[in-house]
């Protein structure tokens, strides 16, 4: 441990030593050289740390903002004493600081009488490697470290004293300790070393010291608990946590779900609860955490991983020709999930909401999302979690859950309460952790409803709003929802409507930006496609169609093309785009009222203003891939296209043959009191003859009398035998 961390006076070497290379010798030298660095450094024209210093003490705040890189063009030895031993070159940083501040302060005072400056906090910032916390080691404790991750929970501000004043109780005398930050404890002396020559010498008794409170200096302290982000952690495993401690100007800055860079020292503490465990004999086991020195946040949380938002020069050119490849939209949504065969329009719209359409901050303050959510209902079998499975890999951050595993405290957050001061703080759900990218629901219409209440206002005004526990606030959790279900019987029944098919509440259907009914069709064509495909993928063939299950553009380069579009791109909406939306709007609500009088109930997929924002998100959303500033008509075209086959097509489902499901009904009624009085009890007919008459001479329809034997054969009132050519009349 560092004599930084140790809670007493350190002294490093003052002869010089044999090797050349090392960092000036004495503290004194080291400080002299920070000095030089702070009022000299100059990159052109611009002494940058010290106009930054002044403008800084100028605001009232005491602090300095270091690059490592600047310090390494300085002096190689000085950024290599930070490196390796931080906790000895810090606190002379800050003293070369402050001498630095007294200098602009008081620039006329001779030096004798020059007023004392404040204390000056030094951060570091660095662009050093990352390093993953599953690779830190023994061997980097006391150095410096840069560790990302993102903050499930930051405890309140407490107040920790770096000077102690402490009185001896019985002689009187006073001292002044000084305690460095972090979580290493302090324990009082336990004798007085005053020296009593007036009574005799007479000792003081043993632990004699009080503390003075009042003439003690204290500095803000906050712990964060910081964990890796969910796709560093290797499958199967558990994400990893950590504790870091910050002081002064970096406490408050991040609140749960923030994505962050953490510089720090790599040190360790004693803690109380390893000693307890250990029947108090492992003096020397310590717990690790990370003494923050500088903190990057990531403020979108869009682009992903801190260093993923800087992309080089070479990567630019590619996605700037990749925007002007012809078909770009085909190529890219041909590209997801490869080896599934078909689905083109879902593939489209995974596309769609990957990119993520242009959010909007209104001039009083509202917000309008600019992510697209999706819902897929469907029979099993039709590859909706392979789907899923697909867009976690690719999207550049996101979030694997399954409706029956998940709570809705998982989801949004939970309460925690620490362990050292009792106090409670938030942890941060999957929707939390996801913040600026996609989660994958998969088996929404499995979850409780109480659960599925708690993503309500996650989906639509993308922050979820919690008060437990004596604690209210507001989390940010701008995603994008990803959900795959079944309907109700477990498969899609063409003879429901769509309301008795999809178990969900209006609420959370308008919500959905698109809604797919994915069947499976029987069609023996598009089953033997299918059957190659597989047979090619299970095979390994380098067939043309093996082929594709490669996609155009690889896993990795759509993740950093899609980070980059949603980084760099923000489309809005040409006036010939807008105008020919609003009269579109208008035409789909039309429909919609015609469906509802010709079933004669409300719909249950509504189509409201949250439809019309859809099309227009998903819009921008194309227009972003190609990475253009203007939504344009062709963009409107597809988006339209898209919505009409996906939520309008789940409207109108259940309407067959040019016929409305009202009509079918009455049909069927009235077939049912024919067939009724055509077939006494124990009476027997074939099937032909049931069609020749009822089809062929009174006119109904061929569905319709399937439909009407169908229910009477459930309802036990005819038996099919013979398979099926011969019709009995069983019951009443």
């Amino acid at each position: 441990m560092s004599g930084f961390d140790a809670g007493r006076i350190f002294a490093a070497q003052a002869l010089p030593s044999s090797e050349a290379s090392r960092a000036p010798d004495a503290p004194a030298q080291t400080e002299a050289a920070l000095f030089d660095f702070v009022q000299k450094f100059r990159t052109g024209n611009d002494f940058i740390y010290r106009d930054r210093l002044r403008a800084n003490l100028l605001a009232k705040q005491y602090l300095l903002d270091v690059q490592l890189e600047h310090v390494q063009l300085w002096s190689n030895n000085l950024a290599q004493a930070l490196r390796e031993t931080p906790g000895d070159v810090l606190p002379l940083f800050e003293a070369a600081v402050k001498r630095a501040a007294r200098y602009i302060l008081y620039p006329v005072s001779t030096e004798g009488q020059r007023p004392e400056a404040p204390d000056c906090q030094v951060t570091l910032r660095s662009r050093a490697n990352l390093t993953g916390m599953r690779d830190l080691h023994a061997d980097s404790i006391s150095h410096l470290v840069r560790v990302p991750g993102i903050v499930i929970g930051a405890t309140t501000l407490a107040s920790k004293a770096i000077h102690l004043n402490i009185m001896c109780r019985d002689c009187r005398s006073t001292k002044n300790l000084p305690i460095t930050s972090g979580f290493g404890g302090f324990t009082l002396p336990r004798y007085c070393d005053a020296q009593k020559l007036d009574m005799g010498g007479a000792k003081c008794s043993t632990d004699p010291f009080v503390i003075l409170h009042d003439k003690c200096k204290f500095v803000d302290t906050q712990t964060i608990k910081l964990q890796e982000a969910p796709d560093m952690v290797p499958v199967g495993e558990l994400p990893r946590h950590m504790l870091l401690s910050a002081d002064r100007a970096l406490c408050g800055r991040v609140v749960p779900g923030s994505r962050i860079i953490a510089t720090g020292i790599y040190s360790t503490f004693s803690s109380v609860k390893g000693i307890k465990t250990s029947g108090g004999g492992a003096v020397a086991l310590r717990t690790p955490y990370l003494k923050v020195v500088g903190l990057e946040i990531d403020a979108e949380g869009a682009g992903g991983r801190g260093m993923a938002r800087m992309f080089s020069a070479e990567e630019e050119e590619e996605f700037a020709r990749m925007a002007r490849t012809k078909d770009l939209y085909e190529k890219f949504s041909a590209s997801i999930a490869p080896s599934i065969f078909g689905n083109q329009d879902i593939k489209k719209a995974i596309t769609c909401l990957l990119f993520g359409g242009s959010k909007k901050v209104l001039p009083d303050g509202m917000r309008l999302r600019g992510d697209i959510n999706v819902l897929m209902l469907g029979d099993p079998g039709t590859a909706k979690s392979q789907l899923l499975k697909f867009v976690e890999k690719v999207s550049p951050i996101a979030v694997y859950t399954s409706g029956k595993g998940s709570s809705a405290a998982g989801l949004t957050a939970s309460v925690q309460r620490d362990a050292q001061s009792r106090e409670f703080y938030l942890e941060g759900g999957a929707m939390v952790l996801a913040d600026g990218g996609v989660v994958c629901i998969d088996e929404f219409d499995k979850m409780r409803d109480e659960d599925r209440v708690a993503i309500h206002e996650a989906m639509e005004q993308q922050t979820i709003s919690i008060a437990k526990a004596g604690i209210t606030t507001i989390l940010n959790s701008r995603t994008s929802v990803l959900a795959a279900a079944n309907p109700v019987f477990g498969r899609y029944d063409d003879m429901k409507s769509p309301g008795e098919n999809i178990d969900f509440q209006t609420t959370i259907l308008s919500r959905f930006d698109m809604i797919f009914i994915v069947k499976d069709e029987h069609n023996e064509a598009r089953d033997r496609t299918i059957a190659k495909h597989v047979m090619n993928i299970h095979m390994n063939r380098t067939t043309d169609q093996a082929n594709s299950a490669q996609g155009e553009i690889d896993i990795d380069r759509m993740k950093r093309y899609v980070a980059y579009c949603k980084a760099r791109c923000a489309p809005r909406l040409s006036p010939e785009a807008s105008e020919k939306l609003s009269s579109h709007f208008v035409g789909l609500r039309k429909q919609v009222a015609q469906v509802e009088r010709d079933n004669d109930e409300r719909s249950s997929i509504p189509i409201t203003v949250r439809q019309l924002e859809a099309i227009i998100r998903m819009s921008e959303s194309l227009a972003k891939v190609t990475l253009s500033p203007t939504v344009r008509e062709e963009h409107v075209d597809e988006a339209i296209r898209l919505f009409r086959f996906s939520t309008m097509d789940a409207v109108q489902a259940g309407s067959v043959e040019g016929m409305t499901r009202g009509e079918l009904q009455e049909e069927v009624q009235k077939l049912e009191r024919e067939i009724r009085r055509r077939l006494p009890i124990g009476w027997s007919t074939s099937y032909a003859k049931l069609r020749h008459e009822f089809v062929e001479a009174q006119g109904f329809t061929h569905h319709a009398l399937e439909r009407c034997l169908f229910i009477l054969e459930k309802r036990d009132v005819l038996r099919f035998s013979n398979q099926r050519k011969a019709v009995t009349r069983t019951g009443v």
